[in-house]
């Protein structure tokens, strides 16, 4: 029974992201403050862990909180406030003249300090931000002015391209939090928890087919789901559900792989460390914090494979009780553009990472529900193991 109700919600969570990448004015407006309040909660767990300075290690994995909030505003702000030419949608001119950002008024530069095309990684530590007071009301003032375009906009794709690309963008930063409070031990409220694992269930089979990726048509799309192509399957098996700590953990025993990130032996038992606190492991949840490596070395021990972004999506999409949305899942796909793909204003979602990191496709608990949906490409460098990552097998027959 509690299988059957996994595949209603992965079936649930398509339904919802697909609304909301239609989603028109009012029903965005309550979306992006719903997105809001949960990006105010996390920074409340924040806070509360490490004060108003926000102050955290330097590491490639994570971002200064300061600067990632102030960063949120400041995308919003760029492609909603200050361009003319929004109502274009993903026909709007990048290069066009700005309007002034706010902060212009307090003598500060916000292209300078929040924007992620030219301020690198490395200098955002070090870079003269505002207090996380200023930082809390440039946030409401950018969700203010935003809601107040919104509610004047036309109730078309072109119009609403950009609300809709800010609030995927404020949904992917506050899943970043969350995988960032996990690094670093914050404790953080239950609703960011993964819910009870699913009952096991056999793996599906699928016939030989043509696959058609990418999410042309109506509505919201980002520009690597454009403009799709078609893959010839062959006939192959698939696992209904990720792949759970009772059929990982034997690979380690086994010495084909390493002990995962947050897991420990204590007593005998595994442990997992979350969110600052050892608990005994349940062996039936999703193998998670696994790199793209690690992946492929229990399938490799396990006489089987990471399946193709084209036959993930083929299963998810194409016969009942396939079930996702715990972890995200690597697949032995390369991220790379379809045939006649063409960059949208934001330059740097996708063009610069065309570089053979794998595509992860699914949700991982952290996945805000409008954000989740079976045609999603998301990509991450192979060797991340701090992410809700795991992934499922396949295999030919």
């Amino acid at each position: 029974m509690k299988a059957s109700i996994v595949s209603e919600q992965a079936a649930t969570d398509e339904t919802v992201g697909e609304a909301a990448r239609r989603a028109g004015p009012a029903a965005l407006a309550a979306l992006l403050q719903t997105t809001r309040t949960r990006t105010l909660r996390l920074l409340d767990a924040y806070e509360a862990a490490l004060g108003p300075a926000l102050a955290v290690p330097r590491s490639p994995e994570l971002n200064p909180p300061l600067w990632e909030l102030g960063h949120i505003a400041w995308f919003t702000d760029r492609w909603i406030a200050r361009h003319p030419g929004r109502n274009r949608g993903a026909q709007a001119d990048p290069e066009h003249p700005l309007h002034p950002a706010r902060q212009a008024a307090r003598g500060l530069d916000a292209d300078a300090l929040y924007d992620s095309s030219a301020v690198p990684h490395a200098k955002r530590w070090s870079l003269p931000l505002p207090t996380l007071d200023q930082t809390r009301a440039d946030l409401q003032a950018s969700l203010d002015d935003t809601l107040a375009l919104l509610a004047r906009a036309d109730d078309h794709d072109d119009a609403l391209y950009f609300f809709r690309l800010a609030l995927f963008h404020e949904d992917m930063h506050a899943e970043a939090w969350v995988y960032m409070a996990q690094t670093l031990g914050i404790a953080l409220p239950a609703e960011h928890l993964p819910p009870a694992p699913a009952a096991p269930r056999p793996p599906l089979r699928l016939p030989a087919q043509t696959w058609r990726l990418g999410r042309p048509g109506r509505g919201f799309a980002f520009d690597n789901e454009l403009p799709g192509a078609s893959v010839a399957l062959a006939a192959f098996e698939i696992d209904a559900q990720p792949v759970h700590w009772a059929r990982y953990l034997p690979a380690v025993d086994a010495g084909a792989v390493p002990v995962p990130r947050h897991l420990r032996r204590a007593g005998g038992q595994w442990q997992r460390h979350r969110h600052g606190v050892w608990q005994p492991l349940d062996p039936m949840a999703p193998a998670c914090h696994l790199s793209a490596a690690e992946a492929r070395a229990w399938c490799d021990w396990a006489g089987r494979r990471l399946p193709s972004e084209a036959e993930w999506e083929c299963a998810a999409l194409g016969v009942p009780g396939f079930a996702w949305g715990q972890v995200w899942e690597w697949t032995s796909s390369p991220f790379a553009p379809f045939p006649g793909f063409v960059a949208h204003p934001y330059r740097d979602y996708s063009r610069p990472w065309f570089d053979g990191r794998p595509v992860l496709k699914g949700a991982s608990h952290a996945t805000a529900a409008h954000l989740r949906h079976p045609r999603y490409r998301n990509f991450f460098s192979a060797e991340r193991n701090d992410l809700f990552a795991g992934f499922r097998s396949a295999a030919g027959f």
